[in-house]
C-alpha cells in the first residue's frame, strides 16, 4: 500500500495511539492501513505483554523501513508483562502528550477501520474537541455480545447520575490535547476510559462506523472479563449498588416484622403451632443469600479502595523501539 510523503502530511500532529496484544496475525496490515493515511503524523504501538510474535513484527516492519523519509515514523512502546488495555493505553497518552496535537486510540485488530481517522481530524480541525466513533447496527460481532453490551450501557445509564454513555461508543476516539492532559492527570487504578472521557466534560462529536470481524487471531476478551470490567466501570462511577442493599435490607426487615407479628396474632387465637421446617430452611436460606450478597458489593468497592492506596504504576515499559 502507498505510504503518503511528508510533504503531503496535513497540518497539526496527530499520534495514532493503539494496543497490541497477540496480533501478530495482523499487525502488518494494520500499520500499513495507518500509515497510509496523510492525516497521520505518528503511529505508537504499544506491546501489552504478547506471547506470541507481535513484538517480532513490528520490530521486522521497523528494520525494513528504517531511514525511509516517505514513512511515517512507528514507535513500540514494550511492555514488561501483560498490564491490560487500559494500561496500555495510558501508556500511550502518557507518552504521546508532549509530541502531538491530538491523539487517535484504536484497536490493532482492523475492528476499527483506520479510514475513519479522516473524518475524525476533520471534525477535530472544525473545532471538536473529542470525535468519538459510534458502532451502528451493521456490527458484524455476535449476537449475543451486542444484545450483552446494549444492556450493559443501559444498567450504567441508569445507575449512574454524572455521566451517560453513548450505546455503541467504545475507545475508537480522536483527543485533542487538552483532553489527553485530563486523563492522564487521573491515575486510579481501576480506569474505565469509556466513562472518565465523557466525565471530563468536553464536547463531543459522534461518527458512526461498522465494525467488522477480526482478520486474524483471538479476542483477550473472555467473558469473565468483560463481566469483570463492566463492575470496573459501574463501581467506579456510582454508589447506588451500597444503597440498593441498603435499602433491601430496609425492605426485608419491615418484612420480617410484619411477619412476626402475623405470628403473634395467630398464636393469640389459634394457640402454639408447630412451626413449618420448610419455611424455616426458605427464611434462613433467603436472607443468608442477601448477607452474602450484601457482602460482596461491599467487597468490591473496598477490594478497589485498597488496590488503589497502593498507588503501584500502572505499568513498566522493557524497551522504546524507534522513539523520538
Amino acid at each position: 500500500m502507498e505510504r503518503s510523503s511528508i510533504s503531503e502530511r496535513l497540518p497539526g500532529q496527530i499520534w495514532v495511539v493503539a494496543a497490541c496484544f497477540n496480533e501478530e496475525a495482523v499487525i502488518c496490515h494494520f500499520i500499513e492501513r495507518v500509515l497510509a493515511l496523510p492525516e497521520v503524523s505518528h503511529l505508537l504501538l504499544v506491546d501489552d505483554g504478547s506471547r506470541d510474535a507481535t513484538v517480532a513484527q513490528i520490530r521486522s516492519w521497523q528494520q525494513r523501513f528504517v531511514g525511509s523519509k516517505a514513512s511515517t515514523p512507528v514507535t513500540l512502546l514494550e511492555l514488561t508483562r501483560n498490564f491490560g488495555k487500559e494500561s496500555a493505553m495510558l501508556a500511550g497518552l502518557d507518552y504521546a502528550q508532549d509530541h502531538c496535537d491530538a491523539v487517535v486510540l484504536i484497536d490493532s485488530d482492523l475492528q476499527h477501520p483506520p479510514e475513519l481517522i479522516t473524518q475524525m481530524a476533520q471534525a477535530w480541525r472544525g473545532g471538536a474537541e473529542v470525535v468519538t466513533a459510534v458502532r451502528d447496527d451493521r456490527d458484524q460481532e455476535s449476537r449475543l455480545k451486542v444484545t450483552t453490551s446494549s444492556w450493559f450501557y443501559s444498567v450504567f445509564n441508569r445507575v449512574v447520575d454524572s455521566i451517560q454513555l453513548i450505546d455503541g461508543a467504545g475507545d475508537f476516539r480522536l483527543l485533542s490535547a487538552p483532553v489527553v492532559q485530563a486523563l492522564t492527570q487521573m491515575r486510579e487504578f481501576s480506569r474505565f476510559s469509556k466513562g472518565l472521557l465523557p466525565w471530563t466534560g468536553y464536547r463531543s462529536v459522534e461518527l458512526s462506523y461498522s465494525r467488522v470481524k477480526r482478520m486474524g487471531g483471538r479476542s483477550s476478551w473472555s467473558p469473565l472479563k468483560l463481566w469483570s470490567y463492566a463492575l470496573d466501570g459501574i463501581f467506579s462511577f456510582s454508589v447506588i449498588p451500597l444503597k440498593i442493599w441498603s435499602f433491601l435490607g430496609l425492605v426485608v426487615s419491615l418484612i420480617s416484622l410484619l411477619y412476626a407479628a402475623v405470628i403473634v396474632l395467630i398464636t393469640i387465637f389459634n394457640g402454639v403451632d408447630l412451626p413449618g421446617y420448610a419455611s424455616l430452611i426458605v427464611a434462613v436460606l433467603f436472607l443468608g443469600g442477601i448477607q452474602l450478597i450484601g457482602i460482596g458489593v461491599l467487597g468490591e468497592y473496598i477490594g478497589r479502595i485498597y488496590v488503589d492506596t497502593k498507588a503501584r504504576p500502572h505499568y513498566f515499559i522493557r524497551a522504546i523501539h524507534g522513539s523520538l
